[in-house]
């Protein structure tokens, strides 16, 4: 008979108290109570339809919540190689549908920003331009529920980067191994990735907690998560479906997964996954209504109540989306497992 390592990747967690934010399946040891538990699904979570963007695009920067969210950027295709025709356009969303507010400075597809930031405090950095030449880029710019304002650049200009973080204290990682730290003024070169990819996605709430997960080392797509603690990045369990250009939203220990392209036996294709992390191991949601990758960070909300809108439909042929979706956790109930 398999042990629940051989299934599940990982051993029975041993915790003082019941976890915060279980999952589907989740099994731990309470030595507080000295009893074996596991989370028990009550109702089924799903993707619901919200309402469309206003302008098609992916690789834009999601931030805030599920119902007052921000988008900012992207790309569209076709457009000139090696990317598509960039985009400045910021929209609001209130929950039913998206509002064009005042564009970015410098259009762009392929940055990230902030993940815990809001409608009227947000930041957007690092991407590709497209015109004249195409360049990626390393400026930034904070959004103060009015307009956008350029501050201090990256020290390295990248692309299809990952952020994590609030418009005082951000982080951007990807694209290579490279990492920096962001303060409220300038940044700073900190501790790298161990795993140097890009098009990967990001979680977390400051520069000193955030998640890193999924992207393309340069030799296949892959699953490896890593967790920041403000000094160094540790690996911790892969996702259960290796993929990128996926979108990220939550904290550092609450975490989802959305979309992106994956290798299937038929070749690369767009993927409908989700999953959920519960600072320890990944476990899969119910499916996106509409499969979709190029998210690029694209994901705002939580891992309860997340939200992803845009994207790209297609990796034969370019078919850019506005459908937005609105996530629904599960709820559970924690049970107390026994041998009868």
């Amino acid at each position: 008979m398999a042990t629940y390592k051989e299934i599940f990747g990982t051993n029975i967690e041993v915790l003082a108290s019941d976890p915060a934010n279980p999952v589907e399946g989740q099994v731990w040891y309470n030595s507080t109570d000295n009893v074996v538990k596991g989370a028990a699904i009550t109702t089924t979570g799903s993707w619901a339809t919200g309402g469309n963007l206003n302008t098609a695009r992916g690789q834009g920067n999601a931030d805030g919540t599920q119902t007052s969210a921000l988008f900012a950027g992207g790309q569209v295709f076709p457009g000139p190689p090696p990317a598509g025709i960039t985009k400045n356009e910021t929209e609001l969303y209130n929950g039913t549908s998206w509002t064009e507010v005042n564009n970015l400075n410098l259009s762009r597809g392929g940055g990230a920003g902030s993940k815990a930031g809001s409608q009227t405090a947000s930041i957007f950095f690092g991407g590709r331009v497209t015109t004249p030449t195409p360049a990626n880029k390393g400026e930034t710019e904070t959004w103060n529920g009015t307009s956008w304002t350029e501050v201090a650049d990256m020290n390295s200009a990248r692309a299809n980067i990952a952020g994590a973080g609030i418009v005082t204290s951000a982080l951007a990682f990807g694209n290579e191994t490279l990492n920096e730290s962001w303060n409220g003024s300038a940044w700073t070169e900190v501790g790298d990735l161990n795993t140097g990819r890009e098009g990967l996605a990001g979680a977390g709430v400051d520069n000193t907690s955030a998640l890193a997960f999924g992207g393309d080392p340069g030799s296949g797509f892959t699953g490896e998560t890593e967790s920041w603690n403000g000094t160094s990045w540790t690996e911790l369990a892969d996702m259960n479906v290796s993929r990128r250009e996926l979108g990220g939203a939550g904290t550092q220990t609450a975490a989802l997964a959305i979309g992106g392209v994956y290798l299937s036996p038929g070749g690369t294709v767009a993927s409908n996954a989700a999953e959920s992390w519960n600072g320890s191991a990944w476990y899969t949601e119910g499916s996106l209504n509409t499969a979709r990758y190029q998210l690029q960070n694209d994901g705002a909300g939580s891992s309860t109540a997340g939200l992803v809108t845009g994207g790209n439909t297609s990796y034969a042929s370019a078919s850019m989306t506005n459908a937005t979706e609105e996530f629904t956790k599960p709820s559970f109930t924690v049970k107390t497992i026994t041998s009868s």
